[in-house]
């Protein structure tokens, strides 16, 4: 089969990589004070140099910062959007584990005026990332989705006098991001990731009765939230690749939602305008593979097989069976691999070690070359 010239590549990851305890200490030392911002960029560049080569001799041919210049996935980004405060949640989440179930009401979010963007979010580490990329790799930057900013809170954490009418907040929070991009794509970048967790989450029956219960109406929520995506990534110039991350929750091997893709499928993979997705499918919580029979030509699905939850390392025949299930609703040469999550989502949300980090990789790398005969 034809090696893949562009990104996703069939052997991919979904961003966040395991912190260094060096890199962790840094950052609760800035936050006291006790280091200046130049000492943590000095740290944090340094163990970015090292997870850059981490990658580059696993075999894979795209390179991320490991998500090592934030604190969490979402709030680094989101909190640095003007007039986005922090605020406690509505929304109880169940997180699941092997270690059984725990509730949690996660931070969320509110606007508190007209949305802006006073300056680039990660436009600097975007830059730093690329001026060490080793030649012929890819540099990936992950971003969270726009839908964030809404979901958690709804139309009651939106502030009314600002935006008396819903379409206006929208319209200025695409605005935000499409300067994001627009910036991203100027210093370079030509992978760009959304991370999704809301779709999914809309796939939970008790997450939707949760979400009505804040007002908002959970089979209109899809649309809407599709409308906001394309209008994020509008005008992103040609020879950008955009892929979502569809994650359902992930913190230290527990996650929130269950269900399958299938009351979003036919809408996600043909009513958003990306390239590609990366959808968890490490346990019988995801659902089957018949969503992918709506994947349209031209769109690649990563297959997330390989869990992040554990440190078990996956057999690599049963992966292979579990492609092969899956080109039986799309085409194989529309097909990927990569681990189901990050590895990391936040600084203490890991459930392995670094070598067992290295050892899931090399596992996506080396399978997903005997598979399609190439990374």
């Amino acid at each position: 089969m034809p090696e893949r010239t562009v990104p996703p590549f069939r052997a991919d990851h979904v961003g966040s990589l395991i912190r260094p305890d060096e890199l962790i200490k840094a950052r609760a030392a800035a936050e006291r004070g006790d280091i200046s911002a130049e000492d943590l960029a000095r740290i944090q560049q340094a163990a970015i140099r090292d997870v850059v080569r981490l990658q580059e001799e696993t075999g894979l041919r795209l390179v991320t910062d490991g998500e090592y210049n934030r604190q969490s996935w979402q709030r680094d980004f989101l909190l640095k959007i003007g007039n986005v405060k922090p605020m406690a949640s509505q929304l109880t989440v169940r997180f699941h584990s092997a270690a059984g179930t725990r509730d949690h009401t996660p931070p969320s979010l509110q606007v508190v005026g007209k949305l802006s963007r006073p300056a680039g979010i990660f436009v600097d580490d975007f830059k730093f990332l690329v001026s060490i990329a080793p030649p012929g790799m890819t540099a990936k930057v992950t971003i969270p989705s726009p839908t964030v900013v809404h979901f958690r809170g709804g139309r009651g954490a939106i502030d009314a006098r600002a935006y008396p009418q819903m379409d206006g907040f929208y319209d200025d929070l695409a605005a935000v991001y499409r300067a994001e991009i627009a910036d991203l794509a100027a210093a370079g970048c030509r992978y760009l990731q959304i991370d999704e967790v809301n779709l999914a989450y809309l796939c939970d029956p008790e997450l939707r009765r949760q979400v009505a219960a804040l007002g908002e109406d959970a089979d209109a929520l899809p649309r809407t939230y599709a409308t906001l995506l394309n209008a994020a990534i509008a005008g992103r110039p040609p020879g950008m690749v955009v892929c979502m991350h569809l994650c359902r929750g992930n913190f230290a091997g527990a996650w929130i939602a269950e269900g399958g893709y299938e009351p979003v499928a036919e809408l996600l993979f043909n009513a958003i305008g990306v390239d590609g997705y990366f959808l968890e499918y490490d346990s019988p919580r995801a659902g089957d593979f018949s969503p992918l029979r709506f994947l349209p030509k031209g769109k690649i699905a990563v297959l997330g097989l390989v869990t992040t939850k554990s440190p078990q390392l996956e057999s690599k025949d049963e992966l292979k069976r579990r492609i092969d299930e899956a080109s039986r609703y799309a085409p194989i040469e529309q097909l990927a691999l990569s681990p189901q999550c990050g590895f990391s989502s936040g600084i203490g949300g890991q459930a392995m070690t670094v070598a067992d980090e290295i050892k899931k990789l090399s596992l996506v790398v080396e399978t997903a070359r005997e598979m399609w005969g190439a990374v």
